[in-house]
């Protein structure tokens, strides 16, 4: 299940930035937490248009919710990480 796997690869990604080896490192695994957000969103929108599905206007708010934190995260570090080179 694409959703399943896209969903709980955003958490799995966090996680590995959060034992990052460097300022670099932690940025990338959170882009690819960010790429993975995403993917959910897309399958998400296909979820909305399928009139057979359920609506996940739930979960849709809360992924904007986390795309949200996740971007100004990786802001804040590239910023720093500028300021420390």
């Amino acid at each position: 299940n694409q959703i399943l796997r896209s969903g709980t690869s955003i958490g799995a990604n966090v996680k590995e930035a959060q034992n990052a080896e460097s300022k670099k490192d932690f940025i990338h695994k959170l882009k690819i937490a960010l790429k993975e957000a995403d993917e959910l969103e897309y399958w998400l929108y296909l979820c909305h248009e399928v009139e057979s599905y359920p609506k996940p206007d739930n979960l849709q708010n809360k992924l904007t919710e986390i795309k949200k934190v996740l971007n100004k995260i990786v802001s804040s570090s590239k910023i720093k990480q500028t300021e420390i080179s």
